[in-house]
């Protein structure tokens, strides 16, 4: 049975800004839709079902620690909140400056 997202995974060009993107499940699956935005950033890796399952699988999460001792994922640091946040500034700066009276 075909994939298409596995068959064609790039949908956007490597020179402009992403435009669409492969919808993923809450399991990191392909629902074999493409949405007309840019992906949220997040940490995603889509992994081909398996062949047969026995029960209900999900993916596990790891906690990297970077060598500074952190263990709890409480302490973990998250970089997706900035990153998202740079994204719509790098965004607004690209439009150009907007006119002071509207036109």
């Amino acid at each position: 049975m075909a994939n298409p997202f596995f068959e064609r995974p790039i949908v956007n060009s490597p020179y402009d800004c992403p435009q669409q993107h492969w919808e993923l499940d809450a399991q990191g699956q392909p629902t074999q839709q493409i949405i007309e935005n840019r992906r949220r950033a997040e940490f995603i890796t889509p992994i081909p079902k398996p062949k047969k399952r026995k029960g209900s699988v999900t993916q596990q999460s790891f906690v990297f620690d970077e060598g500074k001792g952190l263990r709890l994922r409480s302490k973990q640091y998250d970089p997706t909140p900035i990153i998202n946040e740079v994204r719509s500034h790098v965004s607004r700066w690209g439009r150009g400056p907007t006119p002071a009276n509207g036109r």
